[in-house]
């Protein structure tokens, strides 16, 4: 394109990225050249050669089709959009690849990584670290090495069940998330571990412990938490409230209960967790656990760009919650 111009390669370079850089007549002759030759400039070639691809990456413990469904992740994104938006970055959605999240780290180009609920001693942490690859560390165990953006769990999960127990309530299902094979191993962990840690201490002030309730882990889906809910309560003693660990679960076990003719929260109390935007229209209108998932993106988000600008000096940031009461949990009618 420079010999067909009559000009330097230099000169090409400069009508694409600095056209201030040459007069206005040697900038139209070079585009005119490039419209004749149909070239059209790799922006990705560009800036893999400079070392930055001004795109973030959000690294996805679960399939795509499973983040979609599931509107916390809609409220997270949006946060995440937003300073994206204000910094001229793309947004990459990374699910796992093979059912491996460490197969997709490679294929991603991007300048860093939002990782969504993993531990620090991951082995996807520990290639990132190989990598060179700046990142922020979401719904995580509190490390002082890496930046991270963590919620109140302990005291949300507290909250909740000291209204459910203050109620009345004492024949309680607890449905929780599916914590994966590797509980068995090394424990509960993270978010599910502090939530478990703040319903144990607000069942002792009750005299009670987690195995005095049931406890039904399940993959965070609705379909999920229809199924599960229909099997526990044709059981023996069902339940008189559901204690669920995110609001789709809630949303779930409402279906179920409705489709078993029964009332909420006439029959049964049910409380879910993050107060996404349907549980304060639906009816019955869901009482649950305020977390701010949107804002809990935008400070991810911040923090990774100030990792990659190397300001980074590993902030922890800890949201609050608060338990929000509406109408599907009332006082246990004997």
């Amino acid at each position: 394109m420079a010999k067909a111009a009559g000009v330097s390669r230099s000169a090409v370079s400069f009508a694409f990225n600095s056209p201030e850089k040459l007069s206005a007549s040697t900038r139209e002759r070079i585009l005119a050249v490039a419209q004749d030759l149909n070239y059209v400039p790799n922006t990705l070639a560009r800036m893999l050669k400079a070392g930055q691809t001004q795109s973030l990456g959000v690294l996805l413990p679960q399939a795509l089709a499973q983040v979609l469904e599931n509107p916390y992740y809609a409220r997270f994104l949006t946060g995440v959009g937003q300073v994206c938006d204000e910094q001229g970055y793309t947004l990459l959605l990374t699910p796992p690849l093979r059912d491996s999240m460490l197969k997709a780290i490679p294929y991603a180009a991007v300048d860093g990584f939002i990782v969504c609920g993993l531990e620090h001693d991951r082995g996807e942490v520990a290639e990132l670290r190989r990598r060179g690859i700046p990142f922020v560390l979401v719904d995580s165990s509190r490390r002082e090495d890496v930046s991270s953006v963590d919620v109140d769990d302990e005291a949300g999960a507290h909250e909740v069940m000291r209204h459910v127990l203050e109620l009345g309530h004492r024949r309680i299902v607890l449905l929780s998330l599916d914590p994966g094979p590797e509980v068995a191993e090394r424990g509960y962990r993270g978010p599910l571990a502090r939530r478990l840690a703040g319903i144990e201490r607000a069942l002792e002030s009750e005299g009670m412990r987690l195995e005095d309730i049931g406890l039904v882990e399940v993959s965070v889906t609705r379909m999920d938490g229809f199924r599960a809910t229909k099997a526990f309560m044709a059981g023996p003693n069902p339940p008189t409230a559901i204690v669920a660990m995110s609001d789709i679960l809630a949303y779930g076990a409402l279906d179920a209960l409705h489709d078993l003719g029964l009332s909420v929260p006439g029959d049964v109390t049910v409380t879910g967790y993050d107060d996404l935007p349907e549980s304060s229209w639906m009816r019955p209108r869901l009482t649950t656990v305020r977390q701010a998932i949107t804002t809990k993106g935008r400070t991810a988000a911040d923090l990774l760009f100030s990792t990659i600008r190397g300001e980074d000096q590993h902030p922890h940031q800890l949201l609050g919650t608060h338990l929000i009461v509406r109408d599907s949990t009332a006082r246990l009618v004997d």
